[in-house]
């Protein structure tokens, strides 16, 4: 595997390492000792996944607060997304920040996301599925989020939107939510 930080602290885009020959590939997607050696999370305890009818859908941005705090690590199994991470941090000197990764089928990358950050995609083709690997169990209780369409944030949605749940279109922006 190889693992490229990102512009935010902790957060890293994971691309596998592809052993090929003439029946295709054979690659690992996740290793106790590389995630070690990155000092990053180990202990997986729950895994979900998003099917995506429409391209142009918005998910997000979400997170957790502590103690159900998570960890995420996302991967795009089909078609492909634009996936978003925030700086939730209050001591972060990135706080507020965003930063992006396109999570492809095709590319089989990943993204690590430390706790901290709100999460969030559109989808680039439809029926795209992701894959979420949490460090924590949901609880709902601790959920929050911040509004995908906050001028503060300034995302550049790559796509018309197609679809956003109503929850979402109303999360608060940016400046109501308390640093994580």
């Amino acid at each position: 595997m190889k693992f490229t930080p990102l512009l935010l602290e902790g957060a890293y885009e994971i691309d596998l390492k592809l052993m090929e020959d003439e029946r295709g590939f054979f690659a690992r997607m996740y290793c106790d000792e590389e995630f070690a050696n990155h000092q990053l999370n180990m202990s997986w305890v729950q895994m979900n996944l998003s099917l995506n009818r429409n391209s142009g859908t918005i998910r997000g941005l979400h997170f957790q607060r502590e103690p159900a705090a998570d960890i995420k690590l996302v991967r795009c199994v089909r078609g492909a997304v634009r996936d978003i991470i925030v700086d939730m941090r209050g001591i972060s000197k990135t706080f507020g920040q965003y930063c992006c990764v396109e999570l492809n089928a095709d590319r089989r990358n990943a993204i690590y996301i430390p706790q901290g950050f709100a999460h969030g995609f559109q989808t680039l083709e439809d029926d795209t599925e992701l894959q979420y690997f949490h460090s924590c169990a949901y609880a709902p209780e601790y959920e929050g989020g911040i509004n995908p369409f906050d001028p503060g944030l300034s995302i550049a949605w790559d796509l018309e939107v197609a679809s956003i749940s109503d929850r979402d279109r109303d999360l608060p922006m940016l400046n109501e939510c308390s640093p994580l």
